[in-house]
């Protein structure tokens, strides 16, 4: 159970202060982009050197797919992680609904949207390949025989800072289905209509991710 507590803790930072920095800040000019991107990552990396040691900090649906299928956990391990981001990001999104609500600043709760992206197909192939790449790192960074080690947590903080760079003007970036889930569910409308996208484009990708890492680390395939 502490795995999972760890996870719904590490889930609800992530959401709270990625997404607030987006309500706060705003990602309408570069600056805004910047510090939201900046934001995400490094709630990563703080909670990968705060809860890493205890549950691996995948605070990730997507990430908890992929090292599922690449063997590294098993599948009731797994599960519970989902239970845990699920609630963590719902938790994370209601701290920040409250805290919007009682001072009446930022706009929004940083949910995810579609019509930047040329709609649904587009923004599930932008999710799909943006989380990919993501996940792609997170496996060859924690990898035991081929990881970063002690620097995996920042290598996949910088990550997430480049793909939220690279995407945010188009979807606001998710690559996390319990970070988009939280936020959709409190704002209703079309960010909780298209909330599919944010969970099939990043499990998609996620899967492919394992299946590419999985080639890579195929000793038989060394050659």
């Amino acid at each position: 159970m502490k795995k999972y507590f760890a996870e719904f803790i590490g889930t609800a930072v992530l959401t709270l202060l990625g997404c607030g920095t987006a309500v706060f800040v705003g990602c309408g000019e570069p600056a805004g982009v910047a510090a939201t991107a900046l934001a995400f990552g490094l709630a990563v990396v703080a909670m990968a050197y705060t809860i890493g040691g205890i549950s691996g900090c995948h605070i990730n649906p997507a990430i908890t797919l992929g090292v599922a299928l690449s063997k590294r956990m098993s599948w009731k391990d797994a599960c519970g992680y989902w239970c845990g981001q699920i609630l963590g990001g719902i938790a994370g999104a209601a701290i920040l609904y409250g805290i919007v609500a009682l001072t009446g600043a930022g706009e929004g709760l940083g949910a995810n949207g579609v019509a930047n992206a040329g709609g649904a197909w587009g923004a599930l192939v932008v999710e799909c390949v943006a989380t990919f790449i993501f996940v792609l790192v997170v496996l060859g960074a924690t990898d035991s025989k081929k990881g970063a080690g002690n620097l995996a947590g920042l290598a996949i903080g910088l990550t997430l800072v480049l793909i939220h760079l690279v995407c945010i003007n188009l979807t606001g970036t998710s690559v996390n289905p319990a970070r988009s889930l939280g936020p959709a569910l409190f704002v209703g409308g079309d960010a909780l209509k298209d909330v599919w996208v944010f969970f099939a484009g990043p499990l998609a990708g996620g899967a492919l991710a394992a299946l590419v890492w999985g080639c890579f680390s195929c000793e038989k395939c060394a050659e």
